[in-house]
């Protein structure tokens, strides 16, 4: 998991201690690099705007500014993109309505425990992770082609690469499948893996799955006749995939990969 970057704004030195040590606490669970800590509202506004950290750990009751109006008047300073997730942690419950208001991730009450506080941003990286896909697979298409040209019926139907889950090797063709139908193109599976490499990776030698649309794994049982009244039995792994029941063989060649992918 790339550290996750972080800024903390606190009147209070104890409270910001505090947060620090739970943020040691989890330092193994969850990578992160504590960017700054700050007292002085102003003084933390041009901080977080010059270091633009991913997350702010942000008190409530504060002189000068309170922490509903410091996250506004980011949103006012910040280009929309460059607002970090700002996570409440504060000892007042009555507040938690108006923060999010103004798009706060969480609301943590003092005192916070450390497994609380991982919860809160685990959810903030998974959240952030999943935008950088989105930005590289948008980047990745800039430089390949947006969709799949699909001959049916005597018509060319545009299918968008990004909608595409999965693809699969079917004897001379290549289906294309996605959340809501399967096509057929005449196309080399081999190509398709060489020209969208950044967004799909080969999970067996007759499949392709896009890197976005892995959920998961699962080891299962896989049954196959041995040419007697006996049967063998091996244990295999399946492949996941978001908007789809089905599930895609994993060969051992790429199970490393995959297994990489997945940490």
């Amino acid at each position: 998991m790339t550290p996750i970057r972080l800024y903390i704004v606190d009147d209070e030195l104890p409270a910001r201690q505090r947060l620090q040590a739970l943020l040691g606490d989890i330092a193994v669970e969850l990578p992160h690099q504590l960017l700054g800590e700050c007292g002085q509202v102003m003084e933390a506004l041009a901080q977080i705007q010059a270091l633009k950290p991913d997350v702010i750990l942000l008190d409530v009751q504060m002189p000068g500014l309170n922490g509903i109006e410091f996250a506004e008047k980011l949103h006012t300073l910040m280009a929309p993109e460059e607002v970090p997730d700002i996570i409440f942690v504060t000892a007042y419950e009555e507040y938690a309505l108006r923060a999010f208001d103004v798009h706060a991730s969480d609301y943590l009450l003092k005192p916070v425990r450390a497994t609380r506080l991982a919860e809160a941003l685990k959810r903030v990286a998974s959240r952030a992770q999943t935008r950088q896909r989105q930005m590289t697979q948008q980047s990745e298409l800039t430089d390949s082609r947006q969709h799949f040209s699909v001959a049916e019926r005597g018509r060319i139907t545009l299918v968008p690469v990004t909608d595409v889950l999965y693809l699969k090797a079917e004897q001379k063709y290549v289906s294309l499948h996605t959340a809501q139908k399967e096509y057929l193109i005449e196309e080399s599976l081999t190509a398709l893996e060489e020209e969208f490499s950044g967004l799909f990776v080969r999970v067996h030698r007759n499949a392709l799955v896009a890197r976005a649309a892995i959920a998961g794994v699962e080891k299962t049982l896989l049954i196959a006749e041995s040419g007697s009244e006996q049967e063998k039995v091996s244990e295999v792994w399946q492949l996941r995939i978001i908007g789809s029941e089905e599930k895609l063989l994993i060969s051992r060649r790429q199970w490393a990969v995959i297994k990489a992918l997945l940490k």
